[in-house]
C-alpha cells in the first residue's frame, strides 16, 4: 500500500520517477549555457592585433637606437666644430698665424682656408683645421672601446660620415668672422649641420 502511494505521488509530480528526483535534488540542475570555443574569425583578429603590437614595439626600439646614435654624432660634431675654432684662435694668439692669412684660398696667395665642405681631416703641419695641408694628414678618428668596454684594447674609427666647412667673412679691417659648420649623415639617412661662429682680430 505504501509503494502504491509513492508511485502515485511521483506521477503527480511529473509523470516519471526520474523527473521527480531531478526536482527533489537541488544539486542536479542545468545552467542553460552552451560551452563553445573560439571561432576562426576571432583567432584571426587576435593574431592581427598581436602582430600590430609587436611591430609597434619593434619600431619604438629601433627609433630609440637611432636617437641614441644621432645624439652621439651630434656630440662629436660639436666637439669638432669647437676644435676647429680653437685651432684658429690659438694659432693666431701664439703668432704662428698672421691675421691676413685668415681668408679663403680665393682671397689671395696668403690665404689658407679651403672653401666648401671637405672631409673631416686631421690638422696639417700648420696645426689648423680646415686648411689646404689637412688632406695629407688623413681623416680624424674617434676611439671605440673594445669588447671589455676599455679604450686600451679598442679601435679608432674614421669619421667618414662627417664633413667640415670654414667660412671667413671680413667684417672690418681688423675684424673677421669665422663660421665653422660640421655636417654629418645619420643612420636614418638624414643630414644635419652643427654651426659655431667666433670673431677674431689681430689684437686677440
Amino acid at each position: 500500500m505504501t509503494a502504491l502511494y509513492s508511485l502515485t505521488k511521483f506521477r503527480h509530480c511529473g509523470g516519471h520517477p526520474s523527473a521527480a528526483r531531478r526536482r527533489l535534488d537541488p544539486g542536479r540542475h542545468s545552467t542553460g549555457v552552451r560551452e563553445r570555443g573560439f571561432t576562426l574569425l576571432e583567432v584571426m583578429i587576435a593574431t592581427i592585433l598581436l602582430s600590430l603590437g609587436l611591430l609597434t614595439l619593434a619600431f619604438a626600439v629601433g627609433h630609440s637606437v637611432l636617437l641614441v646614435q644621432s645624439a652621439q654624432q651630434d656630440t662629436v660634431a660639436r666637439q669638432k666644430a669647437r676644435e676647429t675654432i680653437e685651432s684658429v684662435t690659438t694659432t693666431l694668439n701664439t703668432q704662428n698665424l698672421s691675421f691676413d692669412s685668415i681668408c679663403p684660398l680665393s682671397g689671395g696667395a696668403s690665404c689658407i682656408f679651403v672653401e666648401g665642405f671637405t672631409p673631416l681631416y686631421q690638422a696639417g703641419a700648420d696645426g689648423i683645421f680646415g686648411t689646404l695641408d689637412d688632406a695629407a694628414a688623413g681623416l680624424q678618428t674617434v676611439p671605440v672601446p673594445g669588447p671589455d668596454g676599455l679604450l686600451s684594447d679598442g679601435v679608432s674609427v674614421p669619421l667618414t660620415a662627417f664633413q667640415r666647412k670654414v667660412v671667413i667673412t671680413t667684417i672690418a679691417a681688423n675684424l673677421k668672422q669665422v663660421t665653422v659648420t660640421i655636417r654629418y649623415a645619420t643612420a636614418g639617412g638624414y643630414v644635419r649641420d652643427v654651426t659655431l661662429t667666433t670673431y677674431v682680430s689681430p689684437y686677440t
